[in-house]
């Protein structure tokens, strides 16, 4: 089982071993999915379980392995890629359901380019509590089950400017039904290796989309189409809770519509469409907020060029992503028409909605709280609408003038679309709370979790886990994380702009 650099051709993975890590020690594990795998909650202390997903010991009549896809990296072709740091230990079935655990930063493969394979604290910290969190917001996502120290220590350039050092290694188990991405169909496609691009799609419908029952040339059709619409969902509940992914490339998006592999992320802190929170992507941004829907789309035309030899037909694939574009819409006018309280449909809430957008824009305003805020309101009481909000704003002193006048004149508006409504205030707040979370993981959190830990304390890495699996409700006991983005954080590394170094 060889680890060394290489093209590999006429295979999806190469069979790796995990790099023995020196003292490993867990540092949480999540009980939820341990239950969900099947794995007893008390064996989460056990030594077995150290070795097992700290890649100390490979598991009986198993052999792990690393996954060959290659991919469109900030839109340009990059070739093969290959999980890099990423290490398939075995599935599991429980329920009926299937899992894949996979190790992440647990030592080189065949794909690490001039990588090391390893991965440290910071990041470790970051996808393991935003896996989960992700989860219990509703929004599609890859999950982890533990989150370990490797014992030792990881060289990195955190920020690309020369100022490379040492970081304590760790190590995340993540789940997932499936890590098969876009760029492993990409792989084949670009080869021209059409008999194995078949035999992936043939087993990525038969065990992930089990439903599709058509003959051939149909199938791949109707796959393509069920993958299109699980991209759209996860899209729609990024732009709902204000998530940007960071690093849209096509091998990071999934095909089964999943978040997957937490890099540089972030939330909206001001709604700003133009945010984006990789600093690799900070002079284009490509990744930013309000692209991440056209991404998508951009994304599923590569997935299609890959998929298209299985078909020989253009038309079906071009049907399906113009039916993207117009289902986003409509969607998306949904989500947001569900964020503000509104359960009917009028020709005019578009014009609400981009009027709203408009108002948000003009003085920094968190998105969280404004849209948790929101739901306060009362009907009639157009004259308390700015007040009602106000803690959202950043600056409230600059709401005056010609802005202030903007947000009286969108919530005269607003009250006058809500008096056609049904419900009364309390139950329109109950609806709202719903999809709008009163905490999400902003990066200055984790940064302050990730310090303490650092300095050996994980308290707040289990303090935030049980937050965030609450996220909708209103945990008085942690009122003091639904608050904007404090101002010493507004620049500091890792609370708002990150790099793609782990």
């Amino acid at each position: 089982m060889d680890n060394t650099r290489r093209q590999v051709f006429n295979a999806a993975h190469s069979y790796v071993t995990p790099k023995i890590p020196s003292s490993p020690k867990l540092i949480h594990a999540s009980e939820d999915i341990a239950t969900e795998l099947g794995i007893d909650v008390e064996d989460l202390k056990s030594q077995k379980f150290l070795d097992l997903f700290s890649g100390s010991k490979v598991h009986n009549k198993t052999q792990p392995y690393a996954m060959a896809y290659a991919g469109h990296q900030f839109g340009n072709w990059a070739g093969q890629l290959g999980d890099g740091r990423a290490i398939n230990l075995f599935e599991i079935v429980n329920n009926e359901k299937r899992w894949a655990l996979q190790l992440k930063g647990a030592g080189e493969t065949p794909y690490s380019r001039q990588g090391d394979g390893l991965a440290v604290l910071r990041s470790s910290i970051r996808e393991y509590l935003c896996s989960e969190a992700m989860h219990h917001l509703g929004v599609p996502t890859t999950r982890a089950l533990s989150l370990m120290l490797s014992g030792d220590e990881v060289l990195r350039d955190m920020l690309y400017d020369g100022n490379a050092a040492y970081e304590k290694g760790a190590i995340v188990c993540r789940v997932a039904p499936t890590f098969i991405r876009f760029g492993n169909f990409e792989l084949f496609a670009a080869r021209q290796d059409h008999k194995n691009l078949k035999l992936l799609a043939d087993y990525t419908i038969k065990y992930f989309y089990p439903d599709i029952d058509k003959p051939s040339k149909e199938r791949y059709i109707e796959f393509f189409k069920n993958v299109a619409n699980r991209t759209l969902d996860m899209i729609i509940h990024w732009q709902r809770v204000g998530f940007v992914h960071g690093v849209m490339n096509t091998d990071n998006m999934s095909i089964l519509g999943l978040t997957i592999d937490y890099g540089p992320y972030g939330w909206l802190e001001g709604f700003d469409f133009g945010w984006t929170p990789n600093t690799t992507d900070s002079q284009n941004k490509r990744y930013r907020f309000g692209n991440q829907p056209n991404i998508a789309l951009w994304n599923l035309v590569q997935l299609a060029n890959a998929l298209y030899p299985l078909v020989e037909d253009v038309e079906p694939f071009e049907e399906i992503l113009n039916k993207y574009k117009t289902n986003f819409e409509i969607k998306s006018l949904d989500m947001m028409r569900s964020k503000i309280g509104l359960h009917t449909k009028q020709k005019n809430d578009l014009n609400l909605i981009q009027g709203l957008e408009d108002c948000l824009l003009s003085s920094e305003t968190d998105m969280t709280i404004f849209f948790r805020l929101l739901s306060d309101y009362k009907k009639g009481k157009v004259e308390k609408g700015v007040a009602t909000i106000e803690k959202a704003f950043y600056k409230p002193e600059e709401i005056i003038g010609k802005i202030l006048e903007q947000w009286k004149d969108w919530f005269e508006s607003y009250d006058q679309r809500l008096s056609i409504e049904d419900l009364d205030d309390n139950e329109r707040k109950k609806k709202m709370n719903l999809v709008n979370p009163k905490y999400v993981l902003r990066n200055y959190m984790a940064q302050i979790a990730i310090d303490d830990a650092d300095n050996g304390d994980y308290k707040l890495i289990d303090e935030l886990f049980n937050l965030l699996k609450k996220p909708y409700n209103e945990q008085p006991d942690y009122e003091k994380w639904f608050a904007k983005r404090p101002d010493w954080a507004r620049h500091k590394v890792g609370c708002s702009m990150l790099s793609c170094s782990s």
